[in-house]
């Protein structure tokens, strides 16, 4: 066989592998679901995540199969000496698969690792402060999202964010929701949405965020976090855990940010 010929086949095999390569982990995927839940994981469930016996039959379902997906496609990696178990990962997936819910997903295509802490860690930033000097920034995190593949937790805080779902804070929901924002560029607050609803979502949710910095500024109460007053991203990492978490409180004061992280994330947790 000539040397052309050699690269002629090597060009159709590599053609052949990327035409192919999405049904392959489709179907990967689909046998994966298939599987029965294990026993195990559902004590955990039962034992860290009280929310997911609120749900629907069908969500409840729909779940399981997204966290063995997730758990089959991710890996964690422990730091400080944590130990990985089962407990951390299903603990952790159960939360991060509730915003793939309903929704055509490719289970944070970008998103490799999960990196888990015993507790808060310390992160070091380089930044510049209000005079323009490049300052080496230090800071006590209970969560990260990188937009190269990793997302950083803190096991304490997610833990008690599975367990305590009534109080609008939850540091997995907020960092896989930046990974979301993230599956576009870098987070600014615009996840990949319908040509259709991209002017909808816009105004109203700046018309929020601008809301949210107001109340910051006067130091009124605030269902939403004032960390969301930073910037977008962090605006709609926190208004996400609000919505899963607080969503009736969310209708009542504000429906049409409800009404568009709903139609977003394709589920309506006010009737669970």
């Amino acid at each position: 066989m000539s040397p052309l010929m050699i690269i002629g086949l090597l060009a159709v095999l590599l053609i052949a592998y990327v035409l192919l390569k999405p049904y392959w982990i489709a179907h990967k995927r689909q046998k994966i679901r298939q599987r029965p839940f294990e026993k195990s994981w559902r004590e955990i469930l039962k034992r860290n995540v009280p929310y997911f016996y609120r749900m629907p039959a069908d969500l409840q379902l729909q779940l399981k199969q997204h966290i063995q997906v997730f758990l089959a496609e991710k890996q964690f990696v422990g730091f400080k000496g944590i130990e990985i178990t089962d407990e951390i990962r299903v603990t952790i997936a159960a939360q991060a698969c509730l915003l793939i819910l309903n929704r055509p997903t490719d289970y944070y295509s970008k998103l490799r690792y999960i990196y888990v802490y015993p507790v808060a860690f310390i992160t070091h930033h380089s930044g510049h402060d209000g005079a323009g000097v490049l300052q080496n920034q230090k800071r006590v995190l209970s969560g990260e999202s990188w937009n190269h593949g990793k997302v950083v937790l803190s096991w304490r805080d997610s833990k008690e964010g599975a367990k305590d779902f009534n109080d609008g804070r939850n540091v997995v929901i907020h960092e896989f929701a930046h990974q979301l924002d993230q599956e576009t560029g870098s987070a600014n607050g615009a996840p990949y949405l319908p040509n259709n609803s991209q002017h909808n979502w816009s105004s109203i949710l700046t018309k929020a965020f601008q809301e949210l910095q107001q109340r910051a500024v006067r130091g009124e109460p605030s269902l939403l976090d004032y960390y969301g007053a930073t910037n977008p991203a962090e605006f709609f990492a926190v208004a996400s855990e609000v919505f899963f978490e607080q969503p009736t409180q969310l209708q009542r004061d504000s429906i049409e940010l409800y009404q568009q992280l709903s139609q977003y994330y394709q589920v309506n947790p006010a009737i669970w």
